[in-house]
């Protein structure tokens, strides 16, 4: 059996945006019967909610949806640099602060590929960010999932291609 591919995603606090595309991933990796190939985690950029659930915000959006959000925020390390694939950024800021460490780790080439999410999403005609929905309203989060589930499949098509799942 070869090695698990592994994907971390990124936003800022770990409570929204990458648990939400953590679960929604290996909801369609699942569905396409390839879930086993995959080592799938969250991370933030920030420690501003280490420890906490997923807000419960987007935990409702998902469920309705069919999704399950589990886990508890943390930030990323140095040691996830190292250990990760591939670390997928919901926004420009998030992508910045990815790089910074990747950089400060020092991996050079056998460090991880960095994506923006939306980089993978067909819909998303320049606009490459996850907006972040904690300070919005209802709405945005049911937005944030729909970007984020186009995003998820096209992420798992790319992956296939690359890794010939």
């Amino acid at each position: 059996m070869t090695e698990p591919i592994s994907v971390l995603f990124v936003c800022l606090g770990n409570i929204c945006r990458s648990p939400l595309a953590a679960a929604v991933f290996r909801q369609v990796a699942t569905e396409e019967g390839v879930e086993s190939r995959f080592r799938i985690d969250s991370a933030g950029t920030s420690g501003y909610h280490n420890g906490e659930p997923p807000d419960s915000r987007t935990t409702a959006t998902a469920a309705r949806r069919g999704v399950e959000v589990t886990g508890t925020s943390r930030q990323i390390t140095g040691t996830d640099v190292e250990e990760f694939d591939y670390l997928v950024a919901m926004d420009a800021d998030n992508l910045r602060a990815v790089e910074r460490l990747v950089e400060r780790v020092g991996v050079g080439d056998d460090g991880p590929a960095v994506h923006l999410f939306r980089e993978f999403d067909p819909e998303a005609a320049g606009d490459l960010e996850v907006p972040d929905p904690y300070y919005g309203g209802p709405r945005g989060f049911d937005d944030v999932h729909d970007l984020v589930e186009r995003s998820a499949h096209g992420l798992l098509e790319h992956l296939r291609e690359r890794h010939d799942l």
